[in-house]
């Protein structure tokens, strides 16, 4: 509520700049309530700790269960990482800490992250708004039950 009414209050012939939202659920909530520009550190900081977003949800790449998944880390994903690497050969470079695992996981939620902004831009465009947010957050029920107040 209160970011709204901040963002409301803001001359219309401004950018509305709004520091440390990283979650794509606050994010697009955050859109929502009229804020035009972000700037975090949640989406390398994740990456650099293994959990990378995608367009089916988080994906925790320390975990066994990903050692042998040949598939991209996220199929609807065009970034250098989940084109050239497996979720199997990242989760590699994870547990033997290879500076790579860093930069590639980075590059990846830094690239999904853009796609999300792109989509939220689509969804005004389209009047679809209220959907896209459902879909968001749907994706990530865990944040978006943390940031229920945007």
């Amino acid at each position: 509520e209160t970011l709204g009414e901040v963002a409301r209050a803001c001359p219309n012939d401004r950018p509305r700049y709004l520091m440390g939202v990283g979650n794509p659920t606050t994010l697009v909530r955050a859109v929502r309530e009229g804020v035009d520009m972000f700037d975090c550190v949640l989406p390398t900081r994740n990456a650099r700790n293994g959990t990378l977003y995608t367009s089916l949800g988080k994906v925790n790449i320390k975990r066994k269960e990903y050692a042998e998944d040949d598939s991209p880390l996220d199929p609807a994903c065009n970034c250098y990482t989940c084109r050239t690497f497996s979720r199997a050969y990242l989760r590699h470079l994870y547990v033997s800490k290879e500076l790579l695992a860093f930069r590639l996981n980075s590059l990846h939620n830094l690239t999904y992250f853009l796609n999300v902004v792109r989509q939220a831009r689509q969804a005004i465009l389209e009047d679809r708004y209220a959907s896209f947010l459902a879909h968001m957050e749907s994706l990530y029920p865990d944040e978006a039950a943390q940031g229920r107040g945007l």
